[in-house]
């Protein structure tokens, strides 16, 4: 072999090695390109579970809390009828009460007249 041949050879041979070089970092760069999108994937996937299962979460809770606010709903109207109940007997108790303050106030009134006659 010449030299030239030879320098033909190891320029060749170099070329040959740089193409590779650069093959080889674009695979590495794809194969890194796709390890992190199946990384962002199964993340994704994991965000998607934990979403649902929040959500079904929150659904019961609202069922929950529905039949919560039913259930104060409800006894609060038996607490106004209760109190309305009580404002009535209130008002009846104190009507009765002022009749029986006049009928005193009339007997009252009729037995003063009666020891100011002579």
């Amino acid at each position: 072999m010449t030299d030239k041949d030879e320098t033909h050879s190891t320029a060749s041979s170099l070329e040959g090695w740089r193409e590779a070089e650069r093959s080889a970092a674009v695979a590495r760069r794809g194969r890194l390109a796709a390890e992190t999108a199946a990384a962002a994937a199964e993340e994704a996937a994991t965000a998607s579970l934990a979403t649902a299962e929040a959500a079904r979460a929150a659904l019961t809770s609202s069922k929950l809390a529905e039949a919560s606010a039913t259930k104060t709903a409800a006894a609060a109207r038996l607490a106004v009828e209760a109190a309305r109940v009580d404002a009535a007997d209130t008002n009846a108790a104190s009507a009765l009460a002022d009749v029986e303050e006049m009928a005193a106030h009339d007997r009252y009134r009729e037995a003063a007249q009666r020891a100011a006659e002579p």
